[in-house]
């Protein structure tokens, strides 16, 4: 999907993303494909909003999603539910 738009996440944002879908998934109204285009749409406002506070950048950067852009989602805030004996989110 960012390909499409000529976006790519930085070396460090696979994590970040895999990350946020993890947590995103369990929460209710999940919608699949849908749901990860509106997330990447939101990385990119915020990659824009991280450029304009910045004030100079470079071309190279106008193209690429931070971890920083993905992990400033309110789904890291979210309480998560751990389960105590396997100890994975859920």
């Amino acid at each position: 999907m960012l390909a499409e738009q000529n976006y790519r996440l930085s070396s460090h944002d696979g994590q970040a993303f895999a990350d946020y879908l993890t947590l995103r998934r369990v929460q209710p109204h999940f919608a699949n494909a849908r749901w990860v285009r509106n997330a990447l749409d939101r990385a990119r406002l915020r990659q824009a909003d991280r450029h304009v506070a910045a004030g100079v950048v470079r071309i190279d950067d106008l193209s690429v999603i931070e971890a920083a852009d993905i992990r400033a989602s309110r789904v890291f805030d979210a309480p998560r539910l751990v389960d105590p004996i396997v100890r994975t989110v859920s």
